[in-house]
């Protein structure tokens, strides 16, 4: 995590790690374990928030071949959260109605990974092109 990098945002502040070996999946998650934390999440927010960064910074590396991972706060008004960004060069995804559904996988997988992580925040939005790989934002808000 040498090429992590804190800066402020408005009143947010957002950070930045790079996803390109291994070692970066574990050091993503608990980074995003501590912004839940620092943000005031309870348990059961913060496991939604990190399981679904987990997913979409896995599908980065094993799929994109790596990118970043931006943690945003989104401090008031209006209300609190955070906001994380999955960015990848890759060569995006194909069919993305078929990757959003249960069941689906490229891989060994279960296919729960996009559709699953879309369901675990309050805000989900992907882009993605064999030009511009793949960005997903989620954001989940503090209750």
């Amino acid at each position: 995590m040498s090429d992590s990098r804190v800066a402020t945002a408005g009143e947010g502040r957002v950070s930045s790690l790079p996803i390109r070996a291994e070692d970066d999946l574990l050091a993503a998650r608990h980074a995003v374990r501590a912004a839940t934390l620092e943000a005031g999440f309870g348990l059961v927010a913060q496991t939604k928030l990190v399981t679904a960064a987990s997913e979409l910074v896995r599908n980065c590396y094993v799929h994109g071949g790596g990118g970043k991972l931006v943690i945003e706060h989104l401090v008031p008004p209006p209300r609190a959260g955070l906001r994380l960004t999955i960015s990848d060069q890759g060569p995006g995804i194909g069919d993305l109605e078929a990757a959003l559904t249960d069941g689906y996988s490229t891989g060994a997988g279960l296919g729960h990974g996009l559709g699953g992580a879309r369901r675990l925040v309050d805000e989900f939005h992907l882009d993605t092109s064999p030009e511009r790989g793949t960005t997903v934002v989620i954001t989940r808000w503090v209750n």
